[in-house]
């Protein structure tokens, strides 16, 4: 039988406990309003030791593994979805410099952002190309000992954001015409580099506490060492890295989800119609049923994908199952609690609307539905030919 061990139920207990003492709905709504960042809560939570804790304690983590990163960020997304992502989404694509960046840069930088002295952002698409990363135009040419790098990335996480003190983008560095996939390469590129400008692209449909720009690289130069992984291994290494955001993804969708229905639980066992509490009639009783039958097939296909990878054993095909459904159930629970508060589930003093658009936004990231059907797909059906 699965069971978190008696350390793990700590750190959700911990983490659930600041929740409770710093999150607040009208604080979320506040920032929410000017787009802003919740930095106060950001450098508490990296005082107590929840940001990075999967990171060596070399690098001033707490030296755990993904699924206690999930523990945190599912207790952080329920207590309030737009807090919540914004904090996991503090070190994004940081993963990419842990498992893949040398020795010096990683004592540069993991450390800063371990300890909420910076923000990182992902820099990896770019307009009318999507996903599609084997048809990147961004590129990096090795120009003695810097690489120069000139495009545009649409959609980067933190960009602009004052904190922010790098960012992971993806570059060709070879010809598409020799091969598409091999050309690819990731660079560490610190957003104070001459050349590096900024779009905000203006206020989203969720996810609003974490900034999001359009990043101009213009002559861009870094040095050698900010190549992340091999030359013309970058398809490989994001490959490895959606591995893992992927599950933090699902975490914040299963968080996002227990969320909705902690709110409509309160909401039905208090609210009166026709003489009677909502929770007392069945057909209430069965879509909470549903939603929490929901949940909890999410939560556990969560916990599995992370537990593999801890294990050393990632499973693309796993994390693209949980990514599917655990957004899926975000999605579905948070449409149900709006149907169950009836008109006053648009109204943002109850924020469930609120965690409606912020389910979407995680649907979105990290791949959409369509492709992680595609990974699920190739690996159930295997080789046709």
């Amino acid at each position: 039988m699965f069971e978190l061990t008696k350390p793990q139920k700590e750190i959700q207990k911990a983490a659930r406990d600041f929740a409770k003492g710093e999150f607040d709905k009208e604080i979320a709504y506040e920032l929410e309003m000017r787009q802003a960042f919740p930095k106060k809560i950001w450098k508490k939570a990296a005082d107590l030791g929840f940001l990075g804790i999967h990171y060596p304690e070399s690098f001033s983590g707490g030296g755990l593994g993904i699924l206690e990163n999930v523990l945190i960020t599912e207790t952080f997304c329920r207590s309030d979805s737009s807090i919540g992502s914004a904090l996991t989404l503090a070190t994004s694509a940081s993963e990419c410099l842990l498992r893949f960046g040398g020795e010096e840069i990683k004592n540069r930088y993991l450390p800063r952002l371990a300890e909420g002295d910076i923000l990182s952002g992902r820099a990896l698409t770019e307009t009318q190309r999507g996903e599609d990363f084997r048809n990147i135009q961004t590129t990096a040419e090795k120009r003695g000992p810097v690489w120069i790098i000139n495009g545009v990335k649409q959609y980067v996480d933190n960009g602009g954001d004052p904190d922010t003190g790098l960012y992971i983008v993806l570059c060709r560095t070879a010809s598409a015409d020799s091969s598409p996939e091999a050309g690819l390469s990731l660079f560490l590129v610190e957003a104070d580099r001459s050349g590096l400008t900024l779009e905000p692209v203006g206020k989203k449909l969720g996810n609003n506490l974490t900034a999001t720009a359009r990043l101009n690289l213009n002559e861009v130069e870094v040095p050698i060492e900010n190549l992340l992984g091999n030359e013309g291994a970058g398809l490989t290494c994001l490959e490895q890295y959606f591995d893992e955001s992927r599950i933090m993804a699902a975490a914040r969708a299963v968080g996002n989800a227990s969320g909705s229905l902690d709110r409509a639980l309160e909401y039905v066992k208090g609210r009166e119609q026709f003489g009677k509490k909502i929770a007392e009639f069945q057909v209430s009783q069965h879509k909470i049923a549903d939603m929490a039958t929901k949940i909890e097939l999410a939560r556990l296909i969560t916990y599995k994908a992370a537990w593999h990878f801890d294990q050393g054993k990632p499973d693309s095909s796993l994390s693209a199952m949980a990514k599917l459904t655990a957004a899926r159930t975000a999605m579905e629970v948070g449409a149900q609690t709006i149907q169950l508060f009836g008109g006053y589930g648009f109204m943002t003093e109850y924020d469930v609307e609120r965690y409606y658009r912020d389910a979407k936004v995680i649907e979105l990231q990290d791949g959409i539905k369509d492709v992680q059907k595609d990974i699920i797909a190739r690996s159930v059906i295997g080789k046709i030919r």
